[in-house]
């Protein structure tokens, strides 16, 4: 088994109350987002972390890739670390790996990607390929796209997990017509991870899957915390109720962001974006308080009301 590295050093470090520097970087012992911790290990994450579907998928633009790293600073500043990404998602684990490189902030970063194609060879073939890319060796969280050709990857996964190739194990998909099948594979296989479409709009997982997952030990990654935009649109031009000052809510991000994290079942939330203002306003969502059972039936019925 390798020596422990400084990268995983510093994760190990980043679950107690340590202050790390960085060049370009303050970190703050006193002031970070909330931290959760995953079953399996112990090993704290920020609630809030980025997707890049999409918005990270510029190829070698460098005015493209601006943005992005301020939008990796933000998080990383803030004590955020998850970083979710695919060989799906373009050029999206190549620009992750070179702008983490680029901003000295491997160490704490905890990367995520996934296995999307069919077969042992192929998928071992795309899997070295996603580390090379994102330079993450070991790879903190390999996950198996959509549940795509899953019986055949996670034989894979877990020998490379017992070989110190990646650290955790996951799956993924983003429908609610597959949480059936996610929720037996959560009961039956020993998995680490499972991320999941999850919002206040769309709280089909609530119902068995994430108990499921809570009961069985498998952190939670949420995906589609703003039911792809519409939550804003059906916001849009409407204040916030004031009791969301209750749980230190400013603004509609936050409050859906702070319903799922208020879930103990939930991990980390990973909304995708590219806009530095809108990752501020995200980790937002992992600071102060967190909304009870009875704020969060009063949020369900007001967006209901809506």
């Amino acid at each position: 088994m390798k020596s422990l590295s400084r990268r995983k050093a510093l994760k190990y470090l980043a679950a107690g109350s340590v202050g790390l520097s960085l060049p370009g970087l303050s970190f703050s012992a006193t002031k970070e987002i909330m931290k959760r911790a995953i079953p399996s290990s112990g090993e704290k994450i920020g609630v809030v972390g980025v997707g890049t579907w999409q918005t990270f998928d510029v190829g070698g633009s460098a005015s493209a890739r601006e943005p992005l790293k301020e939008v990796l600073k933000i998080l990383v500043n803030n004590g955020g670390n998850v970083i979710d990404s695919s060989p799906m998602y373009g050029s999206s684990e190549q620009v992750v790996g070179d702008l983490t490189r680029e901003l000295s902030i491997v160490d704490p970063v905890f990367y995520a990607t996934k296995v999307w194609t069919t077969g042992e060879a192929r998928g071992k073939s795309q899997m070295q390929s996603s580390m090379k890319k994102m330079g993450a060796n070991p790879m903190d969280l390999m996950q198996i796209h959509n549940l795509q050709d899953w019986r055949t990857h996670i034989k894979t996964l877990y020998d490379w997990k017992e070989k110190g190739l990646i650290r955790y194990i996951g799956i993924t998909h983003y429908v609610d017509s597959s949480h059936n099948e996610l929720e037996r594979i959560v009961k039956s296989e020993d998995i680490d991870f499972l991320q999941v479409n999850f919002s206040i709009a769309n709280r089909n997982a609530e119902r068995s899957l994430l108990p499921t997952a809570r009961d069985k030990g498998v952190a939670v990654l949420t995906n589609r915390p703003y039911s792809g935009g519409s939550l804003f649109r059906k916001t849009k031009g409407k204040e916030l109720p004031p009791w969301a000052g209750e749980f230190d809510c400013e603004s509609w991000g936050q409050f859906f962001l702070k319903y799922l994290i208020s879930n103990p079942a939930v991990t980390c939330v990973i909304p995708g974006t590219s806009k530095p203002h809108h990752m501020k306003d995200n980790v937002g969502a992992g600071y102060g308080s967190l909304p009870g059972p009875t704020h969060r039936t009063m949020m369900r019925d007001f967006i209901n009301s809506i």
